[in-house]
């Protein structure tokens, strides 16, 4: 298996992108730390990667609390011997479907200071156990996508992943004398994490695989199966990259 025996923290581990990357780490044979802020989704993450034989923890973090952070990386390190990956995926707080005329300040700052934040807090506490062990992977999840077509107004959240991906580029530099890899895995929108009850829900979907060249756009699964493969030694030549998922949305 492709992570057998290596240590996966999961912040936002109880959500749709966060579940489907710890279910696929433990499929894989990562032991796998869930981290969050809400315990019952994380305890079904970890139930169904238990009912499938895997290892799962759990603890509520705050991934914008520092000492939180710092103190269940230590505990994680601990206990496990090391953290081999850290993917952050938690939410970033963004409104959407409002225009930026229309849009107080602090609503479009937001997903800015709490990406930054929360990944820059996660990253250093990674970092900090793998620059002694000399090997690690961190990714994110977001990335840049430009394209005119889209409809749906955004607000910040495409600021924060410009954001994100300029400090996944500076970590990686940073950190790739220590053997430490810096990913980010960039989709164009996953439909299976757009809420069932939002009006615009279908139209959303139709567009987002009416730009793809391939007539579908990236699922759970895929995201998951992506994450694997980046976080094992199969991808031990990437770094400082983001994986383009977007089915061909963004050509690079």
């Amino acid at each position: 298996m492709l992570l057998e025996g290596k240590n996966a923290v999961i912040y936002g581990g109880g959500g749709s992108v966060g579940g489907a990357v710890a279910r696929a780490f433990a499929r894989a044979g990562a032991r796998v730390f869930l981290a969050g802020r809400t315990p019952e989704t994380l305890e079904k993450v970890a139930g169904d990667i238990r009912a499938e034989g895997g290892s799962a923890e759990t603890a509520v973090v705050d991934a914008l609390d520092e000492t939180a952070v710092d103190e269940h990386a230590d505990a994680v390190a601990a206990a496990a011997g090391g953290i081999d990956v850290s993917f952050n995926v938690i939410a970033d707080g963004d409104i959407q479907g409002t225009p930026m005329a229309d849009m107080p300040l602090a609503d479009y700052l937001r997903p800015v200071v709490t990406a930054v934040s929360s990944k820059f807090l996660t990253s250093r506490a990674a970092a900090r156990h793998m620059i002694g062990q000399g090997s690690g992977v961190i990714m994110m999840f977001g990335g840049t996508v430009t394209t005119g077509s889209r409809e749906y107004h955004l607000g910040g959240l495409q600021a924060a992943f410009d954001v994100v991906e300029s400090m996944r580029r500076q970590l990686a530099v940073e950190l790739a004398p220590h053997g430490i890899r810096v990913l980010t895995l960039r989709t164009a929108g996953v439909p299976e994490t757009i809420p069932a009850d939002l009006d615009q829900r279908q139209a959303i979907e139709d567009d987002l695989v009416a730009q793809t060249l391939t007539g579908r756009a990236a699922s759970l699964e895929d995201v998951g199966n992506v994450a694997v493969f980046a976080a094992s030694d199969w991808a031990r030549t990437m770094t400082g990259s983001a994986l383009n998922m977007t089915c061909g949305v963004a050509l690079d």
